[in-house]
């Protein structure tokens, strides 16, 4: 029947839905533990690999409200079933790139597709699900599932990248991909469309506006923050953003819709999917560079070290929704968030001789605090807003998820090589080297296969590199850490007044034609 599920499709459709998610949360950050190999395959250093990593989360914060809308417009079931074989077809090209720039494209094609299956995924989880219990405990089943996708990527990545190159950290998805299109077909609710108009004019504006700011700030370090291409970006973005958002006010049916922010439960909600995604994603950034280039694992053992994380967001996530219900959204957001804080700034401690085991419960509390931030995001978005909303809210938090990852790796990428770039200068200068040569030992840490990666490096040069790069990455771990302290004192303030047990207000109204 058109727009419900019988009960014995149910469960396959919560497990449609479940892997369609994990693959999209998981190529967020598997491809990291291969970017060392990456760099080396096909030649090309750290912003290079930086924009293998961003090409896809610029796109899918780019487009998912459109992708919101388009479901909204044209059936959030057929929709999702567009995206998913764009992802695959995205992660077959991925997988057959030659050089850095087609896997760059690949992995933007990677993005459209996930921009257009994510926000149909949890409006069609709650369109299966009635029952607030059940819908609740499918809720927990989804977003333990995605943040699984995060956690893992390193840990089967790893051994992958080891046995068969990095290729196959995109092979992995085809399979998958093609038995979930055809689970699509079979077992997900036919979700009428509804009369929508395209918001073309934001979509361009965001999709710019974003694309200007990340670029600026990724080629800030390598250029100067004075270059005349950096700051035209800064301003390009300013002025790109500030006219999206006076053009969403202003529309009867925008593509972001701003009063969503007027809800301090959504607004701490959408604020806590952000700044997670921020801290989180810069540091799982780097830390497959300094497990690789300066500690000298495989990719295997750097993979198998997220295990614990990966365990312990397996727990949690269940344990989130269970807080939520009876406590409300407050209590595990804010734990959450602090949780990250502690894990990421015990992270700093250590130095690039540490014992795995003298750190690892850094990643513990890391994979704690990620596993109670989930949940609680997606019950308030579908408690909280009117059920004809819930594409373009869902939309709304995912992009700003993703925004956060894009714009953590990109701030504390930022830090990270500034420091690093300033602090082997003033080494080479000591060593009376030439000043010339720091672009090539930055290289050297990304597997780049021309410079010193290329050939032996003399050990005072390259214990100076290490050194460098591992002061520079507490650096950017404790600034993410600070972020992340600051963001859970501001949601504890945001749901101080919110009804812990009472979380289901009047939803959100739709907009009305703006005269």
């Amino acid at each position: 029947m058109e727009g419900s599920v019988g009960a014995r499709h149910k469960w396959q459709a919560l497990a449609t839905l479940c892997v369609t998610m994990f693959m999209a949360m998981l190529d967020n950050v598997i491809v990291n533990i291969a970017l060392p190999r990456i760099g080396r395959d096909l030649d090309t250093g750290i912003s290079g690999l930086q924009w293998v990593a961003e090409g896809y989360s610029l796109v899918y914060a780019a487009l998912l409200l459109t992708g919101g809308t388009l479901g909204d417009r044209f059936g959030r079931t057929r929709v999702f079933r567009v995206g998913l074989a764009l992802f695959t077809v995205g992660s077959a090209a991925a997988a057959l790139a030659g050089d850095i720039g087609v896997l760059v494209a690949a992995r933007m094609l990677q993005g459209v597709g996930a921009a257009l299956l994510t926000p149909g995924s949890l409006a069609i989880l709650g369109q299966v699900f009635t029952d607030e219990k059940e819908r609740a405990r499918a809720i927990g089943l989804w977003s333990g599932v995605s943040a699984l996708g995060l956690s893992i990527g390193p840990v089967i990545g790893g051994p992958m990248v080891d046995a068969f190159g990095w290729a196959s950290v995109f092979w992995i998805n085809v399979p998958v991909g093609l038995v979930a299109l055809v689970l699509a077909f079979r077992v997900l609710p036919v979700i009428a469309p509804r009369e929508r108009r395209i918001d073309l004019t934001g979509l361009a504006l965001s999709a710019a506006g974003l694309g200007a700011l990340v670029y600026g700030l990724i080629e800030g370090p390598g250029r100067g923050w004075t270059d005349p291409v950096v700051l035209a970006c800064g301003a390009a973005a300013v002025v790109l953003l500030a006219v999206f958002v006076a053009v969403e006010l202003r529309s009867a049916e925008p593509m972001l819709e701003l009063r969503l922010f007027r809800d301090r439960v959504l607004a701490g909600a959408q604020l806590s999917g952000l700044m997670v995604s921020f801290g989180m994603f810069g540091a799982l950034f780097f830390l497959p560079l300094m497990l690789q280039g300066v500690m000298r694992w495989s990719p295997t053992d750097a993979g198998y070290a997220g295990l614990p994380m990966t365990a312990v967001i397996m727990l949690a996530a269940p344990l989130s929704g269970r807080l939520t219900a009876r406590h409300g959204t407050r209590l595990p957001l804010v734990l959450g968030i602090s949780l990250c804080a502690v894990g990421l700034g015990g992270l700093s401690l250590y130095g690039g001789h540490a014992h795995y085991w003298s750190y690892v419960w850094t990643l513990v509390v890391l994979g704690f605090g990620m596993g109670l931030t989930f949940t609680p995001v997606s019950i308030a978005m579908l408690q909280r807003v009117a059920p004809a909303q819930t594409g373009m809210a869902s939309a709304t938090i995912n992009t700003l998820r993703e925004l956060g990852g894009v714009l953590g790796i990109a701030v504390l990428g930022a830090v990270l090589t500034n420091r690093l770039t300033g602090a082997l200068t003033d080494s080479f200068r000591r060593l009376d080297l030439p000043t010339d040569g720091v672009a090539h030992a930055v290289s050297a840490l990304t597997g780049h296969g021309t410079g010193p990666a290329a050939a032996p490096t003399p050990a005072p040069v390259q214990a100076a590199v290490d050194s460098a790069f591992v002061d520079a990455l507490h650096l950017a771990l404790r600034c993410g850490s600070a972020a992340l302290a600051v963001t859970a004192v501001l949601v504890a303030v945001l749901l101080h007044r919110s009804a812990a047990r009472h979380p289901a207000p009047a939803p959100v109204a739709e907009p009305q034609p703006v005269a």
